[in-house]
C-alpha cells in the first residue's frame, strides 16, 4: 500500500541532518565510547522535588482526561509568568497548554497557514522546522542570517523573501537561537515586526530558551507595538526546568487563535496528562531560583569554552549570547561541517551536529551542545580543536 506524500516527504531529500546523531547512537549500541554533544538534553535530570509533585498528583487521581486547553491553574501561572516578563496583558484565555514545544510549534503553524501558503523562517534553524512545514503542506522559505551579522536576520532580506514568496502567511523566528546562541537585539526585532506588519503576516516566536540568556536581554516581539494580535509565542518547560521528557509546553497568543488551538488539540493530542500539568504548575511556583540553577552549568561551560577557543586561531566562534550551544566556524580546515563531524566521530568518538543540519546558512560550521560534565566537555572540546588544527595544517 502506498503511504501519503505528506509522510514520505517529511524529511525532504535527506535525513534532516540527523545522520551523525544516528551514527553516534549506533556506535554506542555496539559498545563504543562516544561523547555526545549533539542534542539539547541536560546532563542533570528533572529536579526530584518536581518528580515528587508529579507522583503526588498521579497518586491523588490526576490520571484521567485533563482539561484540553490546560488546567486553569497552570494556564493562569503561565499567563502571569509571561505578563511579568513582557509587560503584555495576558490571561488564561491567551494560553493553550501543549505536549511540549514541538507540538506547540506544529499547532501554531497549522493555525496560521493553509496548503500551498508560504512560511518564512530564519536560517540557521532548528532541524525540525522544515519537516513541520512539509507536513502541513506549507512552502518553506528560508532566509539566511549571516555569520558576519552575528546571525541576526536583516529586515531587508526578510522583506525581499516575503515579496518573492507565494502567499506568505507567517514568519518563524527563534531567540535565544538554536543553533547559533544568538539573542536578537531590539533593533533586529523591530525590523522583523515592520516586515510582518507590512506583509500582514503572523509571527511565530519560538522562545523556549528564554531563561538562558548570557549577554543582553531577551525581548519577546509580542511586546512590540501592534504585535500582540499577530504573534504566537512558543514556550516550554523542557529547557527552563530540565523537563524534556515530561512533554509540557504552551502557545501564547490572541484569544481567538488560542480558542481554535483548543479545537485542534481536541482532534490531535486530546490534552496533556493532569499529573504532568500539576508538576509543571509546581515547578513554575519555585520561581527564578530553580530556573537559574538549571541554566548555571551552560553559563559555566560557556566560559570554559571561550577560554579554550581563545588559545587557538583555527576554529572561530562568536560568544553565544544565550542557549546551551556553541556555533563553531571550522571553514579554515577546508572541510564541510558534515565531513568534519563524521570524521571526528569515527576517529575520536566525539559526536557534534554539522552546521549543514541547520540549513545552508550554517555550512562549514558545527553546533556543539554543552551538555556533559565540565571535565568531559573541556576534554572533548580540546580534542575537537586539536583535530581542527591537524586538518588545517
Amino acid at each position: 500500500m502506498q503511504l501519503s506524500h505528506r509522510i514520505t516527504h517529511l524529511l525532504g531529500d535527506g535525513d534532516d541532518g540527523w545522520g551523525v546523531f544516528y551514527r553516534a547512537r549506533a556506535m554506542k549500541a555496539a559498545g563504543r565510547d562516544v561523547i555526545e554533544l549533539t542534542i539539547g538534553e541536560h546532563d542533570i535530570r528533572t529536579d526530584p522535588v518536581i518528580l515528587e509533585a508529579m507522583h503526588a498528583a498521579a497518586m491523588a487521581g490526576q490520571t484521567g482526561y485533563a482539561s484540553i486547553p490546560g488546567i486553569p491553574a497552570l494556564r493562569d501561572a503561565v499567563a502571569a509568568r509571561v505578563q511579568a516578563r513582557t509587560g503584555v496583558a495576558t490571561t488564561r484565555a491567551n494560553v493553550q497548554i501543549m505536549p511540549g514545544g514541538q507540538a506547540a510549534l506544529f499547532a501554531a503553524l497549522h493555525a496560521t497557514g493553509d496548503q500551498g501558503d508560504s512560511a518564512l523562517y530564519v536560517e540557521p534553524a532548528y532541524v525540525t522546522y522544515p519537516g513541520v512545514f512539509r507536513a502541513l503542506g506549507l512552502t518553506p522559505c528560508p532566509v539566511a542570517a549571516q555569520p558576519e551579522d552575528g546571525f541576526q536576520p536583516r529586515a531587508t532580506d526578510l522583506d525581499a523573501a516575503a515579496r518573492a514568496a507565494h502567499r506568505p502567511r507567517s514568519l518563524l523566528i527563534n531567540s535565544p537561537n538554536n543553533p547559533t546562541g544568538g539573542v536578537y537585539s531590539q533593533a533586529t526585532l523591530e525590523g522583523i515586526a515592520r516586515v510582518v506588519l507590512d506583509h500582514d503576516m503572523w509571527l511565530i516566536s519560538d522562545e523556549v530558551y528564554d531563561t538562558q540568556v548570557w549577554e543582553g536581554a531577551h525581548l519577546s516581539p509580542r511586546a512590540l507595538p501592534g504585535m500582540a494580535e499577530r504573534t504566537l509565542v512558543i514556550g516550554s518547560m523542557s529547557k527552563s526546568h530540565a523537563m524534556t521528557g515530561s512533554r509540557i509546553g504552551w502557545v501564547v497568543g490572541p484569544e481567538a487563535a488560542v480558542a481554535r488551538l483548543a479545537d485542534l488539540a481536541t482532534h490531535t493530542t486530546y490534552g496533556v496528562p493532569g499529573f504532568v500539568q500539576e508538576a509543571a504548575l509546581f515547578a513554575l511556583a519555585q520561581g527564578d531560583g530553580l530556573e537559574a540553577q538549571v541554566a548555571a552549568p551552560f553559563l559555566r561551560r560557556r566560559a570554559l569554552a571561550l577560554d579554550l577557543l581563545g588559545r587557538q586561531n583555527i576554529v572561530r566562534a562568536q560568544p553565544p549570547q544565550g542557549a546551551m550551544y556553541l556555533m563553531l566556524d571550522i571553514r579554515a580546515t577546508g572541510m564541510t561541517g558534515e565531513d568534519f563531524a563524521m570524521a571526528l566521530l569515527e576517529q575520536h568518538g566525539i559526536a557534534v551536529m554539522p552546521g549543514e543540519s541547520f540549513g545552508a546558512a550554517a555550512a562549514g560550521h558545527l553546533r556543539v551542545a554543552m551538555t556533559v560534565a565540565d571535565d568531559v566537555f573541556v576534554s572533548a572540546l580540546a580534542r575537537l580543536l586539536d583535530f581542527a588544527a591537524e586538518r588545517a595544517a
